[in-house]
């Protein structure tokens, strides 16, 4: 557990600062103009996680939502997504999270997830398994996808295409799933899906801090996580990618394929 403990470290003593300003922080529209969310918070975590990270690995780069890169030209990328739900996070609604992953090259190598409200922990390394609080998880063991939940995230900033798009999508997916989730946040979601509570997570417009935490507890909890047209994502040169969107598809592997089979 190499980095395991340092996330958890981390995580933790972000949580706390998150419960302190839960539901009595002000919000605002960040200045790109994006409908995105931003509080006191959101900056106030992502400094205290990256203040350790310089104490611990000060070599290591650093991609945080906020307060953006910072490139020591190093092998290692942290990412940092300080609160995750934002606009939950201000309106005192519980399902927002934490996230915090780690790159080795293009490849990550840990990570996690910790939903405050919940006192939920997720954290994995590469082979070596992923955890809640502590106690090891695994994604769905039901194999057909009529009996799963599936999770979905709609932008609403996204282009009048894209959303005519995932409409089309949908009249696919409905018929074949248990039930569709409109997605809470990509932290309490993908821990859900980690957790073997929710079948499946898409989400066309996620950012390399939702991914790269999410991968590695999704792969080492037994499932698969790829592009959203099943590809291979490709995380190379990760402080040039900071504003690129990385859709994705996650979840247990039988019913990642049948999700894709439903999407040809």
């Amino acid at each position: 557990m190499k980095y395991s403990n340092f996330v958890k470290e981390c995580l933790e003593q972000a949580s706390k600062v998150a419960l302190d300003g839960y539901g009595r922080v002000e919000s605002k529209i960040k200045s790109e103009g994006n409908m995105q969310v931003l509080t006191e918070t959101d900056l106030k975590v992502g400094q205290l996680i990256i203040d350790k990270i310089k104490s611990s690995f000060p070599d290591h780069n650093i991609i945080d939502e906020e307060a953006g890169v910072i490139d020591n030209g190093s092998q290692f990328t942290w990412t940092i997504d300080p609160i995750d739900g934002t606009a939950n996070y201000a309106s005192k609604i519980p399902m927002f999270g934490i996230m915090l992953g780690l790159l080795e090259n293009d490849e990550p190598i840990a990570g996690g997830i910790v939903l405050p409200v919940f006192k939920e922990m997720y954290y994995a390394e590469k082979g070596l398994g992923a955890y809640c609080n502590d106690e090891k998880i695994s994604v769905s063991q039901v194999p057909s996808l009529d009996r799963n939940l599936l999770a979905y995230l709609i932008s609403s900033h996204t282009s009048d295409e894209t959303i005519t798009k995932e409409c089309e999508l949908f009249k696919k997916l409905i018929p074949s799933i248990m039930s569709l989730r409109t997605s809470n946040s990509t932290a309490f979601d993908g821990a859900l899906v980690a957790s073997g509570r929710y079948g499946i997570a898409m989400n066309r417009t996620s950012l390399i801090w939702d991914c790269v935490p999410l991968k590695i507890l999704v792969e080492e909890a037994g499932g698969v996580f790829t592009g959203y047209d099943g590809e291979k994502i490709d995380f190379s040169n990760p402080t040039k990618k900071s504003k690129l969107y990385i859709p994705f598809c996650c979840g247990a592997t039988d019913l990642h394929k049948q999700v894709q089979g439903l999407m040809i």
